[in-house]
């Protein structure tokens, strides 16, 4: 399944152009890799998305094509959160 895919599906990210742009932004990368949209995702791939005020860390557990809102959360683990400060405005 293609990456901006997956990410909708698993409602990480809420609209699939959302993250086709942050993939093509380079604000996407998996297996600590910069990914395009395009980049086919497997079971056991480490994403990590980095937000403004956060970066997530997920686990891809399962490739589900299409979910409920209530199974979504079953396709990924949640690793990490970290908190990035900028202080910047």
């Amino acid at each position: 399944m293609r990456l901006d895919k997956f990410l909708k599906v698993s409602r990480i990210i809420k609209r699939r152009t959302v993250a086709k742009d942050a993939s093509l932004d380079s604000l996407i990368m998996v297996n600590d890799k910069i990914c395009k949209p395009s980049y086919d995702v497997k079971v056991g791939d480490i994403i990590k998305i980095n937000y403004y005020h956060q970066t997530l860390v997920v686990k891809v557990l399962e490739i589900i094509n299409t979910t409920k809102k209530s199974d979504a959360s079953s396709m990924y683990e949640i690793l990490e959160v970290i908190e990035n400060k900028n202080e910047t405005f």
